[in-house]
């Protein structure tokens, strides 16, 4: 173990936003009262407890900061089948998570719900989510363009069943079926279908979630002409057609949780001890967590800044980062993060395997590049990814680079916040859109940028 430079900027890692979206649902679907500590303060949860609380969840939130969750295990209430009353509104505004998992929760309930969002929300597709629901017993009704939202869910519960669905787009389809699959009639049985899968570890967030709560299930690998148990913990990807999930039907069980510290959110200081004058020590991290985008760490040794765990932190030191090639399907909200840093390296950097982030708050892929070239790095993007070519290669960083573009995007303005570190004036058109998953970002981002100030900076590559 490593000790800590004296100058290291320590900061607390939110919680995992990922895992308090997932804890919610279970709680409000299991039977009894829990109790959720620690969930993340946000504008995404906000509306998962709003559209939870609209479906007929009691949530109440206790002195210590504590939710206390009434569940309902026969599943959400919406509007009656039948009569005059209209359905039960579930409003997702911009939040992506909230819309694939809580359409299909509601369709795990009774009566009819109408998924509606911000505008954007209706540009993301959810017409795979709504086929495999369909096949289980579940009605959908597209409101607008076929296959996206707003739509309209009517249901009597899940029959069960066998069904495939593909994760093209988004894993969250899969988390959402498996969060709905212990309310059904009988067994379920989730095939991963489509032609690849992208974010398989937040379909182990989901997973681990539903074990904490109760829920039995099986996870099946392909083995010859038929498929083998598999210990889900041990499962890193999936292949389409070679892996099943079987749900057993049962109750969620009450109890009390507390959410983890979030790896994603956590990249952004990590990145900063990288690429700024002094280490990042960051707190609140499990470093055996099933959490998806802990490959930081694997990515920060691939560019030559290797993370240590000293005293319970995570722990970043600068270092100069060279570029690398990088598949990063499995954890493809570090791909804003990993994109500034390539600007710091020396050599270039290509991310691949991501095409799905052309359909995520914004095009990722495009909104990186605009802010690399800003920056005064160099961008290309193709079909599923984008080349670096890092500032140093193209004379250096634009320290009066101006204002760069968030795209309302959580994650770009946060990413786009590491070019300070450069000399960079990083000033953000909204700087208010982290209050989607981080509201006080900024906050804890200050003593970074006054290490930065205190000690000249270091501006990466040179």
């Amino acid at each position: 173990m490593n000790a800590q430079d004296a100058r290291t900027v320590t900061v607390q890692a939110p919680p995992s936003k990922s895992l308090s979206h997932r804890a919610l649902i279970a709680a409000g679907l299991a039977n009894g009262v829990s109790v959720v500590r620690g969930a993340l303060r946000s504008v995404d949860l906000t509306i998962t407890r709003g559209c939870l609380a609209a479906g007929g969840v009691d949530i109440e939130e206790l002195p210590d900061g504590a939710y206390r969750v009434q569940g309902r295990p026969d599943g959400l209430v919406g509007g009656p089948l039948s009569g005059a009353d209209g359905p039960v509104v579930l409003e997702v505004h911009e939040s992506g998570t909230t819309c694939r998992l809580i359409t299909a929760v509601a369709a795990a309930g009774h009566g009819i719900f109408e998924v509606r969002g911000a505008p954007r929300m209706h540009e993301r597709p959810i017409g795979a989510l709504c086929e495999a629901l369909h096949r289980l017993g579940v009605e959908a009704q597209y409101l607008e363009k076929s296959g996206y939202p707003p739509l309209r869910v009517l249901t009597d519960g899940l029959r069960g069943g066998f069904t495939t669905i593909a994760l093209d787009e988004s894993s969250q389809f899969l988390s959402g079926l498996l969060l709905a699959a212990p309310l059904a009639e009988r067994g379920t049985v989730l095939e991963v279908g489509g032609r690849k899968v992208v974010s398989w570890p937040y379909v182990s967030l989901t997973l681990q979630v539903m074990e904490d709560f109760g829920i039995q299930f099986h996870v099946m690998r392909k083995s010859g002409d038929g498929f083998d148990n598999v210990p889900w913990r041990e499962l890193s990807e999936a292949r389409p057609g070679e892996v099943r999930v079987a749900v057993v039907p049962g109750s969620y069980g009450a109890r009390e949780y507390e959410v983890e510290g979030d790896w994603s959110n956590a990249s952004y200081f990590l990145a900063a001890g990288a690429v700024g004058p002094v280490p990042v020590a960051v707190q609140g991290l499990r470093p055996d967590s099933a959490q998806g985008d802990r490959a930081i760490c694997d990515i920060l040794a691939a560019m030559g800044a290797p993370v240590s765990f000293e005293r319970g932190a995570a722990v970043a030191r600068p270092a100069q980062l060279r570029g690398a090639e990088l598949d990063m399907g499995r954890c493809p909200d570090l791909v804003p993060t990993v994109a500034a840093l390539a600007a710091f390296a020396e050599g270039e950097t290509v991310i691949g395997n991501v095409a799905h982030l052309k359909i995520k708050e914004s095009d990722r892929l495009e909104a990186a590049a605009t802010n690399l070239r800003r920056a005064g790095a160099g961008a290309v993007v193709f079909e599923d990814g984008i080349r670096v070519i890092p500032a140093a290669a193209r004379g250096g960083f634009d320290r009066a680079a101006g204002e760069f573009a968030c795209f309302g995007d959580h994650r770009m303005a946060m990413s786009a916040s590491l070019y300070a570190l450069a000399g960079i004036d990083a000033a953000l058109d909204d700087a208010s859109c982290v209050s989607k998953s981080f509201p006080d970002f900024f906050e804890r981002w200050e003593p970074v940028l006054r290490a930065a100030r205190q000690t000249g900076g270091r501006g990466g590559a040179e």
